[in-house]
């Protein structure tokens, strides 16, 4: 017992420190993580993490499904669920663009 009252338990006695408590956990991260390295070339910016996230989630939670060719319409049927988000809230960071020069 810690000095706020909690018992601690032991799960597996005969673990070491550097074992897997949480497999599943770690392969949905290490998917995660070579999705994001492989889908969009490691180009992630932080303005679009969560738009990246969500299409990660909605294939994973899909990769079983029985019936593939709905993927594409379901897709369609989530997209006009939720409320438009125009482009320039989209496009946060314009770093493609180049610096206009002014002979001045």
């Amino acid at each position: 017992m810690d000095f706020l009252g909690n018992v601690h338990e032991i799960v597996r006695k005969d673990s070491e420190l550097g074992d897997n408590f949480l497999p599943h956990c770690h392969r949905v991260a290490s998917l995660l993580e070579r999705w994001l390295i492989g889908t969009p070339q490691g180009a992630v910016s932080h303005e679009h993490l969560v738009y990246y996230l969500d299409e990660f989630t909605f294939r994973f939670n899909r990769r079983t499904s029985s019936h593939r060719g709905k993927l594409f319409y379901r897709l369609l049927q989530n997209a006009i669920k939720i409320d438009h988000v125009p482009l320039k809230k989209l496009v946060k960071n314009d770093r493609c663009k180049k610096p206009i020069k002014h002979n001045i």
